[in-house]
């Protein structure tokens, strides 16, 4: 019988333990790479993962995935479900939510029935998983243009700021910008004009009149910094720009090197493009880049690579941002390629004038 006894025990925490396995399975079945997203963002709260992107929702509206690791996913969760009376024509993008003065607020694009235009809006709710309510009168950018990809900022005032991009498609000159706004404090309008802090074609590595995803970060020496996505000769990318006083008002430089791009990889074959990043800081306290790869779907059959997020560890390192896997040879190959493309665009320019 004393033989038999620990046996037993054996066999009960074994089918104790199998049962807790299948029902995590059940719980989170999809891995990262399983499902398609784009503008993949992350909330941390109450010991979970919470992803919301373009594409996650299973209606018109926004939805959200959860995870307790960021490698096993549940289905997706409709947050926002959008009547048939909600001014919206399509085009639900980069749902972003953000946890500020007790309640979740989500940040998201939508395309307006009544003006025809894409807009941000700003929704509420009591927990991440929704419903999210609308709070402000439409959109909370211009009716009369396109402004997408919103995002929240705290200033060192307790001010709140949204960041968003002023789309290409309603600039004057078809080139896109980044412009920043004050919000009130129930985030529900601006009680600001909005800015413009730069343009698409700023940095020498751009290749495009597309601004994208913006997200702030302020480093640990005081500097303030911008991520965002453009398109440079590599395919979609991610750019840091730099506040001259560390405030999102004041004039802003484009860094050198990127913080993302295929240029960084000496096998191409399997390197993809990826981009609209945001930062986030993982329940072990490590800073992480969220973004979606690659751009568009790549490859035939079994070999297809459709959109997915990815994450990567970030350092702080001579006051700006670095991913931990990319070493001092990827940053100079990064920049050896925004040199010799840029004497290609020049010489292309004037054999252009003189033919």
């Amino acid at each position: 019988m004393k033989k038999v006894l620990p046996v037993l025990l054996s066999v009960i925490l074994l089918f104790s333990f199998g049962a807790m396995i299948s029902n995590a399975t059940n719980e989170y079945p999809y891995k990262t790479e399983e499902f398609l997203v784009r503008d993949p963002a992350i909330l941390v709260h109450d010991g979970l993962y919470y992803m919301y992107g373009t594409g996650l929702a299973t209606t018109a509206g926004y939805g959200c995935r959860v995870s307790p690791d960021l490698e096993n996913w549940s289905e997706s969760h409709n947050v926002f479900v959008a009547g048939s009376d909600f001014d919206a024509a399509g085009d639900f993008w980069a749902p972003e939510c953000h946890y500020y003065n007790g309640s979740f607020y989500l940040l998201a694009t939508y395309k307006s029935k009544t003006t025809g235009f894409r807009g941000t809006s700003v929704f509420k709710s009591s927990s991440p998983l929704g419903p999210f309510e609308e709070i402000s009168d439409g959109h909370i950018t211009s009716h009369t243009s396109d402004n997408i990809d919103g995002t929240l900022y705290i200033d060192e005032d307790g001010q709140p700021w949204m960041a968003y991009v002023s789309e290409w498609t309603s600039t004057d000159d078809g080139i896109g910008r980044m412009a920043v706004a004050q919000l009130s404090s129930d985030l529900s309008r601006f009680i600001s004009e909005p800015k413009e802090i730069f343009r698409a074609d700023a940095p020498d590595w751009s290749a495009s009149t597309v601004t994208d995803g913006p997200f702030l970060y302020k480093t640990s020496n005081g500097s303030l910094l911008m991520l965002w996505s453009t398109v440079s000769h590599e395919g979609y990318c991610v750019g840091i720009a730099r506040s001259d006083n560390g405030r999102i008002d004041g004039n802003w430089k484009q860094e050198l090197t990127r913080l993302y791009s295929k240029a960084f990889f000496l096998n191409k074959k399997n390197a993809f493009d990826g981009g609209h990043p945001m930062l986030f800081e993982t329940l072990d306290g490590k800073l992480m880049l969220s973004m979606h790869t690659p751009n568009s779907a790549s490859g035939e059959g079994e070999n297809r690579v459709f959109e997915h997020a990815v994450f990567y560890e970030l350092e702080e390192k001579h006051d700006t941002l670095r991913i931990v896997d990319f070493y001092c040879f990827n940053r100079f190959f990064d920049i050896i390629t925004t040199v010799f493309n840029r004497i290609s665009d020049i010489f292309e320019d004037f054999f252009r004038v003189i033919t």
